[in-house]
């Protein structure tokens, strides 16, 4: 009694670590049972753990489960077998020799407790390296002081300033930084120049990566009826060679439009399709062109589009995917040797921009059938006469890029954290692409080390602001950087909000419009590769007369055209930009419990589980049940309205069931991702916002081409989709769930 007093009225709070050993409990004279102490170094608090286990003589004799089971295989020999010695002279003395040792052994510890105490700082405290002025409260619960929000809200709006961005844009501003160039470089330094002067912890993050420029000898080419052009603009990863074929105009190139082409009995295979921007990303028009055996693919851009100027070239990249194609599904890291391999979105066929007076001069001399009425209806398709020879003559080349970190810890889950992330190189001056993504970021760091530092605020959680390169490739650096670390930041970073190209607009859009997240968006593959919750947003126009900026992927992107599509207003829209992802980002590292309504995904899963269910119900009646994909979707729904009455029912203050909530919540896009696919062959694994066939859409997909009888469709294989499908949405239900006993699983 005497010793469990000792450890569990501990005034300083130190940790010990102590071998097992085993103390005699008195019942009724007798020594009946045994207490085993577990005294472990406890790393996350201050509060040593204590464990006391009784185990009674009977649990001895039958060799069951008593606790010295593992020291003793044969009761007979232990020490503390049942037996009845008498109350002799010596063993008095004995129990009267041991109560002095124990007394001893608890006045030596109590006393090493205290010493150690008084030169060592606690586990808590020892996470704080950047502010040592912490608040005696803090030490004693381990919670952050919690700042009233509005008072958070108006200490964020007192650190942003139009005069600061002002001089942030001019320090970032450059005509040539293009990734892996000295310009990107210096540009990266001044970044992290800049962290460093906030005071806050910095480090970077160096990659090789293969990128296809433009060829610095020779040129690109194209050559219509005689009529031969070079264009400047170029897209990265494009197969290289020379193609001979027939034109063939396919307006945006979508899915939706080659669909239009061959219902007219329009042969695509061999044709080089000649498609506008816009609509979807290049490496869309192109994969779509080549799934039906087109030979090259040309983009323009039309002025009804982008009125940017007839001989305006346009830039971009081709590559279905993100990161390096050359290292599909892990970090190009120093040279690190892999088989050769590469992305299975890398084009098989050419692929080059031309201006809009290049496509207008094609255009004019076209034949064969008018535009379906829906594309304008002037111009003519193209027929089989109609030639034209592409050729591409990139040149694949490595460079080393570098993407930049900085972390202001947080005081309680410091090992959680949201990113803040903006793209650092541009094909050319970049301003609204790069520029101001850049600044805004910078200044947020800055803001929020300053009102740490002077304001007394406390981060519950960390955020981290990453300055990427190779943006303009396919977010290269950001997606290499997710594959390098992938493990480590499964369960630690709860969302990812994007920067790039935040303040672009021609008229403010007072009310807020919805997208999903497109494959080309740098927040893309946080969300559908890593399954970490992701963002992007921007400012827009409300107005068709008023179209949103025009000019990324030109050498025309320049402040003085952003700063004229925003009527001279970009720092303004910029401050307001920092504050919009200022206020996303303190707030889920200022409450207890994370802002992400699990939810939000009911309605989205049940309605591709309805659309699943209908074409099934149309094509398969018998041969497929849906029932266990309803019962999967009706397990997350119940899971989900489950963990927010477990939120609204917590108990604030206790940090341990914050920590284990915010797990559930953390978990959910991690478990949404496909575990029955490779990250290599299929690296967007996400179900509901990847791309693969892995995904609800692609099921649905399927079922159409069953129905149409197309020779790619497979019964067998759509059913072993369907059954995978169906039990990641139960296993994510089942995550969410929490405990084992709370599974709700009827599969």
């Amino acid at each position: 009694t005497d010793l469990q007093s000792i450890f569990h009225t501990k005034p300083m709070g130190i940790n010990l670590n102590c071998n097992y050993f085993y103390l005699p409990q008195q019942l009724n004279g007798e020594p009946r049972s045994y207490t085993r102490f577990n005294l472990t170094e406890n790393m996350e608090g201050d509060n040593s753990q204590v464990e006391m286990k009784l185990s009674s003589d009977m649990d001895e004799e039958v060799g069951g489960n008593g606790v010295g089971d593992h020291l003793n295989h044969n009761s007979e020999r232990s020490p503390y077998v049942a037996r009845k010695p008498g109350r002799t002279p010596k063993n008095i003395c004995f129990m009267a020799a041991t109560t002095l040792l124990i007394f001893i052994i608890g006045y030596l510890i109590g006393y090493l407790v205290h010493r150690k105490k008084d030169l060592a700082p606690s586990c808590a405290a020892s996470k704080l390296d950047f502010n040592d002025d912490v608040p005696e409260a803090f030490h004693e619960t381990r919670a952050a002081p919690l700042m009233d929000w509005d008072k958070v809200e108006k200490l964020l709006a007192q650190q942003l300033s139009v005069s600061n961005f002002d001089s942030t844009f001019r320090e970032f501003a450059s005509n040539s930084h293009q990734a892996g160039s000295p310009g990107d470089d210096a540009l990266a330094n001044k970044v992290l120049k800049r962290f460093k002067e906030y005071g806050i912890q910095t480090w970077t993050d160096e990659h090789f990566i293969k990128i296809q420029q433009a060829p610095a000898s020779g040129f690109n080419k194209v050559v219509f009826k005689g009529r031969e052009e070079r264009p400047q603009g170029f897209l990265s990863y494009s197969a290289t060679g020379s193609r001979t074929g027939a034109v063939l105009y396919a307006h945006y190139g979508q899915e939706s439009d080659f669909r239009m082409l061959q219902g007219k009995s329009i042969n695509v295979n061999g044709r080089v399709i000649l498609v506008r921007a816009g609509k979807i990303s290049f490496a869309e028009k192109v994969y779509n062109a080549a799934k039906l055996n087109a030979s090259a693919v040309l983009i323009y851009p039309d002025p009804d589009d982008y009125p940017i100027g007839e001989n305006t070239q346009i830039y971009g990249h081709v590559h279905l995917g993100s990161g390096d194609p050359y290292t599909p599904g892990f970090p190009s890291f120093n040279h690190t040797q892999f088989p050769p391999v590469q992305s299975s979105g890398l084009p098989s066929i050419l692929a080059q921009t031309i201006t809009a007076n290049m496509a207008t001069n094609i255009m004019r001399q076209l034949g064969g059938e008018t535009l379906p009425p829906e594309w304008g209806g002037v111009t003519k398709l193209g027929n089989e006469t109609d030639l034209v020879t592409v050729e591409v003559n990139n040149v694949l080349t490595e460079r080393k890029i570098n993407n930049i970190f900085g972390v202001i810890k947080g005081y309680v889950d410091s090992d959680r954290y949201v990113i803040l992330g903006a793209q650092r190189d541009s094909w050319g001056p970049g301003f609204a692409r790069s520029t101001v993504g850049t600044s805004v970021l910078v200044e947020l760091a800055r803001s929020i080390s300053e009102m740490v530092k002077h304001e007394g605020f406390r981060l519950r959680r960390s955020i981290v602001f990453a300055s990427w390169s190779a943006g303009e490739y396919g977010s290269v650096g950001a997606t290499e950087w997710l594959e390098g670390y992938l493990s480590s930041l499964s369960m630690k970073a709860f969302s990812y909000i994007n920067l790039d190209g935040v303040a672009f607009v021609l008229y403010v859009n007072l009310s807020s419009r919805l997208e999903e997240l497109q494959m080309d968006d740098a927040a893309y593959p946080f969300l559908a590769f890593s399954g970490i919750p992701s963002v992007s947003f921007r400012f827009t126009s409300n107005s068709v007369s008023q179209p949103d900026y025009k000019y990324f992927g030109t050498l025309l992107d320049t402040e003085d055209k952003l700063n004229s599509a925003t009527s001279s207003q970009t720092p303004q829209f910029a401050m307001a930009a920092a504050q919009f992802a200022g206020h996303i980002a303190l707030r889920l590292v200022h409450d207890h419990l994370l802002r992400l309504d699990l939810q939000k995904y009911n309605s989205i899963i049940r309605s591709q589980v309805a659309e699943i269910n209908r074409r099934v119900k149309t094509l398969l009646p018998k041969a497929l049940s849906v029932q266990w994909l309803i019962s999967a979707s009706g397990s997350y729904s119940r899971a989900s309205r489950a963990l927010a009455k477990d939120s609204e029912n917590s108990d604030l203050e206790d940090i341990e069931m914050c920590r284990l909530i915010n797990d559930r919540i953390m978990a959910v896009e991690r478990n949404l991702l496909s575990p029955y696919v490779s990250p290599k062959d299929s690296p967007f694994r996400h179900i509901l916002m990847g791309s693969g066939p892995h995904t609800l859409n692609a099921l649905s997909t399927h079922l159409e081409a069953l129905r149409l009888s197309n020779p790619e469709a497979d019964a067998d294989l759509f059913r072993n989709q369907f059954a995978l499908a169906t039990w990641t949405i139960q296993g994510c239900a089942n995550s969410l769930a929490g405990d084992i006993w709370a599974l709700d699983n009827e599969i």
